[in-house]
């Protein structure tokens, strides 16, 4: 378990420190894959939603461990593609603020859903932080731009995971749901600004 929550730190690291340094020497480009990794990493709303769907999978355990952020990924894709297509979808920002209010209340009630329904509600959240995504790509390296917030998203589902497998005990359940009733007064308090 340790491997687990070393890699992922490394990981998140050294995906900080390239991003860092491409940004100091000038050679990012405006969707670059290294802006694509950092934009879901700098913003605590796309952060609070990634981590809790991999908390959220913890805890209703099985296959929607790899089910619900793989969907979560697919559909964010989904998404993104269609703001850069052209799509409008009105009230983006709230259904962001709304996804981690509910994937919070999620958590923090301990809902243990069926797999197919886990996997509706996060998707039906992620194609709204894919159009997030997307309305600020340009035409120009849309692909590595995608490929870098598809692995930063994934990543932070992985933070997720490895946050909530690593709450044993009796007191895991307590601590995890605590962690879900936080994010969704974050989800609140950013719906409220």
């Amino acid at each position: 378990m340790r491997s687990i929550v070393i890699g992922v730190s490394m990981t998140a690291a050294i995906v900080m420190g390239f991003t860092e340094l491409a940004h100091a020497s000038g050679i990012v480009e405006t969707n670059s894959f290294f802006v694509g990794i950092a934009h879901p990493l700098s913003g605590v709303d796309h952060i609070l939603a990634m981590v809790i769907v991999g908390v959220w999978s913890v805890l209703a355990g099985g296959r929607a461990i790899w089910i619900w952020p793989t969907a979560f990924v697919a559909t964010m894709l989904a998404g993104f593609a269609a703001a850069t297509a052209g799509a409008h979808i009105p009230l983006v920002e709230p259904a962001i603020a709304t996804s981690i209010i509910v994937l919070g209340l999620l958590v923090a009630l301990a809902v243990r859903a069926p797999v197919w329904w886990g996997a509706g509600v996060v998707g039906l959240f992620a194609f709204f932080h894919g159009h997030a995504h997307g309305t600020e790509a340009v035409a120009e390296h849309l692909i590595a731009y995608a490929s870098g917030f598809a692995l930063a998203t994934a990543t932070l589902h992985a933070a997720g995971i490895t946050l909530a497998l690593l709450a044993h005990g009796s007191m895991s359940s307590l601590v995890l749901r605590a962690i879900g009733a936080l994010a969704a007064l974050a989800g609140l308090t950013l719906m409220a600004t």
